[in-house]
């Protein structure tokens, strides 16, 4: 008899339609209100997505999932709410949750310390206090839909228990030994990162999108041509690469799509059909990603009634040909700017890397593409593609005719050029390891919308007290002005968007919640404290109301 590995995941949620994606240990038939779907094999490795269709708009559907006809989901004993299907409706209110960066370590010490206080802590994981926190709200109170945007698994720091599967199946040779090498190991790194009991509940629960950032395969993924040619040189690197889009496509972006997505992707109809494991067939689509920059597409979109949210994939998609470097290509900058067309109340663009940094990071990020493409020499460019390694300048800065391009799709929807311009354009990100609102103006240009980032970062991987003490300075006037004169000696015009911050940036463990009703919006973020572990809760950081402008005509 088939049995849960793990899940169920509640992942895309309309007024109308739903799926629940979950792993089992053998083939079978799961169901869920109802609806059926086959498992099908990866590697010895069985999943299935259950599409829900013709549900009521506006209900909350209590589910339970059977598996060949048998309850498997949730246990007698479950000592969580029940789980629920919340679908939505035209002119709703909208809780968003977001954050990113989640390494998937023991709730217990040392681990739950600071990494001041000890190399393994990681503190308190802030999904945990969420849930604590819903336990005792009723449904209504729970945010309609998670959003991760990166750094879901740490391929490159993996957990005990997959660090002891590593061990067991492999010798000297290959990746280093704290990290994953293939498809096999990946998958013990997602059952471990999402099988802790109240992370299986929220999964459950709670509708989730997500997009992969470059921990969820190797550090600094994709930052440069050269990076890409070191790290193919290295013998272990095919299988990494393999396994990571092989997994990702499993466990995260098959539930980012739509149902009628799901069979718009070829790789998904093909699993549905094909008799006998997969592994071949997915192996190849992950061989074509890995090579083919318009292999596949990872960005996707959801209209939440009259909000539209629009995720893009900022690390895997890369052009990086020297002197041509772009976070996406022509065909994926197409597909974007298609999306942000229409008559929303609210426009919401997610991706894993912040566009709006502080002032020093970004300039310091811009000089360094102009140096690595030439702007002081050759030699000044070796040194330029060191630096952009070694401090992790990747970020929209870095890719500076890319920034360029955004800034002119936020001003265009803003000001209304691409359909009536929404009360907010509210960019949502990560990456980066601590937290701030920031929001733009366009110099000399009237917009109707209030443009804003969000940043959130980490869920559960603080910062030590020296790299906070670092990233602090880059908001400061000194350093920004030290690196905006670099970037104008190496030709970096100025950029056609400003920014300022509402806060000084946080540095703990942290999750947000974008609040939208009507045309207004509230954006809060929440913080850990590692004293707390022992019964996880939330603390504010910052709560503040974003109505729409003065000039908004709706």
């Amino acid at each position: 008899m088939a049995d849960l590995v793990l899940g169920p995941l509640l992942r895309y949620v309309s007024d109308t339609e739903a799926t629940v994606w979950v792993e089992t240990d053998a083939p079978c038939e799961v169901a869920v209100l109802g609806r059926t779907a086959s498992t099908f094999a990866v590697a010895g490795h069985h999943y299935a997505l259950v599409v829900l269709d013709g549900l009521a708009p506006g209900s909350t559907l209590p589910y339970e999932v059977h598996l060949d006809g048998v309850p498997s989901w949730p246990s007698a004993d479950d000592p969580y709410p029940p789980c629920v299907i919340r679908t939505h409706t035209h002119d709703e209110s909208l809780r968003l949750a977001f954050g990113s960066c989640r390494v998937s370590v023991p709730h217990a010490k040392p681990y739950v310390l600071s990494k001041d206080d000890d190399p393994r802590g990681r503190e308190l994981d802030a999904l945990l206090a969420l849930v604590e926190r819903m336990r005792y709200d009723p449904p209504s109170e729970w945010p309609d839909a998670l959003l991760l945007l990166g750094d879901q698994v740490y391929a490159d720091e993996v957990s005990p228990a997959t660090k002891e599967l590593i061990a067991s199946r492999r010798g000297s040779d290959g990746p280093p030994p704290d990290e994953v090498g293939d498809f096999e190991e990946y998958t013990s790194l997602y059952r471990e990162s999402w099988s802790d009991p109240a992370l299986r509940w929220l999964l459950s629960a709670v509708s989730s999108a997500m997009i992969f950032d470059d921990h969820d395969v190797h550090d600094d993924w994709n930052t440069s041509e050269a990076w890409v040619a070191q790290m193919r040189a290295q013998p272990w690197w095919e299988e990494r690469i393999l396994g990571g889009y092989m997994s990702y496509w499993i466990y995260q972006h098959l539930g980012n799509l739509s149902p009628s997505g799901l069979y718009d992707d070829p790789i998904f109809c093909a699993v549905q059909e094909a008799e006998g494991d997969c592994e071949e067939l997915v192996r190849s689509f992950a061989r074509t990603a890995a090579r083919e920059i318009a292999g596949a597409r990872r960005s996707f979109y959801r209209d939440f009634g009259r909000t539209r949210l629009v995720v893009v994939d900022s690390r895997a998609g890369r052009v990086l040909s020297e002197g041509r470097r772009q976070m996406l290509s022509d065909a994926e900058w197409e597909w974007v700017e298609d999306r942000c067309v229409g008559d929303f109340d609210h426009l919401i663009i997610g991706t894993s890397l912040p566009v709006m940094l502080a002032a020093g990071m970004h300039h310091l990020e811009a000089w360094n593409e102009a140096v690595c493409n030439g702007a002081w020499g050759r030699l000044a460019a070796r040194a330029g593609e060191k630096i952009r390694q070694g401090l992790d300048l990747e970020h929209w800065a870095a890719f500076d005719g890319c920034f360029s391009r955004m800034s002119v799709l936020l001003e265009d929807v803003a000001a209304g050029r691409r359909g009536p311009a929404p009360a907010t354009v509210v960019l949502l990100s990560g990456d980066v390891h601590h937290a701030y609102l920031a929001e733009a103006w366009f110099p000399g240009r009237d917009v109707i919308s209030r443009v804003l980032q969000a940043t959130c970062s980490p869920v559960r991987n603080p910062l030590d007290k020296h790299e906070r003490r670092l990233l602090r300075s880059a908001f400061t006037r000194p350093v920004a002005a030290i690196a905006r004169r670099l970037a104008r000696a190496a030709g970096v015009t100025p950029p056609p968007m400003r920014w300022t911050f509402a806060q000084d940036p946080t540095f703990d463990n942290q999750i947000a919640r974008l609040d939208l009703r009507g045309r207004d919006a509230r954006l809060q973020i929440e913080k850990t404290v590692p004293a707390d572990w022992p019964t996880p809760r939330l603390h504010p950081i910052l709560s503040l109301g974003i109505p729409p402008k003065a000039t908004d005509r709706s």
